[in-house]
């Protein structure tokens, strides 16, 4: 009896560990996720990311491990999106623009409307999102967006009225291209990654970008001048988005948290671009280079050659059953609010 009682004393207590073994080793089991981004690890946005994707394994208390990829070197930012739908990355931050034609609902952020800063400029991003949803990023989980501030003009020469910027080339992608266009330029489409080496060697003579540029990609290296044109500042939407696949297998509770932190950095983010524009700023005027301010009648003009870009926008927006006039109007009520 002794001996019985002394086999069950032992075989009980094993029999509920082999039953309770799986559940216990799925809950510890660690959740390994990838990041691609395009930014530099020195960039202000990168860092902001890591610091996400570290506030992530913070809260989910270390069942969530993102290994950030940095500067293109999982995908290309041109391919960053394609990345993510097809596992290449479980998830990834780029920029809209860089695939053209594709985000036609999208693309209405980036119009010159006048952007005055990148944390009014990431929070529209979200709210014009949030308030449209467009299935054309249906593919994906959209965790967030985030967007510069206003995107002003850096040339390797000095520009104070359009008539200066008439035939110089200027690098600059999606609308901004047509901005370029529309007041006289030649745009040269190229990512930011391209871009000092371009100004570099005089490939391009400027490129149109927020004022971070100078200092978070050293294109302030490059240039000797900054015409500040917010009167068509233009905004750059990025997103970050995941694999729907992956999302999906998430447990409930860890997808809370992901959606939880994402909402906290859209802020994160917005405060960071104008820190970065801050930054650009004094680096820029460090190297000695030049901010030339529009004057009231030129600003003006500016803006008056730029309108068509909106007014078109609208009319191939509605042309495509979408609602152009109501993107712009939303977005104009956002940025003023």
């Amino acid at each position: 009896m002794k001996k019985l009682h002394a086999i069950v004393a032992i075989t009980l207590p094993m029999l509920m560990l082999l039953t309770l073994a799986p559940a216990g080793y799925a809950a510890a089991a660690t959740i390994k996720l990838t990041y691609s981004i395009f930014f530099p690890p020195s960039h202000g946005q990168c860092q902001a990311a890591v610091a996400w994707a570290e506030e992530i394994g913070k809260r989910t208390n270390g069942s969530v491990e993102i290994q950030v990829f940095p500067a293109g070197t999982l995908t290309k930012a041109k391919q960053c999106y394609d990345g993510v739908v097809n596992g290449i990355s479980d998830i990834g931050m780029s920029v809209f623009a860089y695939t053209r034609g594709r985000f036609p609902v999208m693309e209405a952020l980036d119009l010159p409307l006048g952007y005055p800063s990148g944390l009014v400029a990431t929070r529209t991003a979200n709210a014009f999102y949030a308030k449209f949803q467009p299935k054309e990023l249906s593919q994906v989980k959209l965790l967030y967006l985030h967007a510069h501030g206003p995107g002003l003009l850096h040339t390797k020469g000095p520009v104070q009225t359009m008539t200066d910027l008439q035939g110089m080339k200027i690098r600059s992608t999606g609308l901004s291209a047509k901005i370029v266009e529309k007041l006289g330029g030649v745009p040269v489409a190229m990512p930011q990654p391209s871009t000092y080496e371009a100004l570099q060697k005089g490939v391009v003579e400027g490129t149109f970008g927020p004022i971070e540029v100078l200092k978070g990609w050293k294109q302030g290296e490059v240039i000797k001048s900054t015409t500040d044109c917010k009167s068509v500042g233009y905004t750059t939407a990025m997103f970050v988005v995941m694999n729907r696949s992956k999302w999906e297998q998430l447990p409930a509770d860890v997808q809370k948290v992901f959606t939880e932190v994402s909402q906290e950095w859209i802020d994160v983010h917005g405060r960071t671009w104008d820190k970065n524009d801050e930054e650009g700023l004094a680096f820029t005027l460090s190297l000695g280079n030049q901010v030339i301010p529009l004057s009231d009648a030129e600003s003006a003009k500016w803006k008056g050659a730029v309108q068509p870009i909106i007014d078109n926008y609208v009319q191939s927006a509605n042309g495509k059953g979408l609602a152009g006039d109501d993107f712009i109007e939303t977005l104009n009520g956002l940025i003023a609010r």
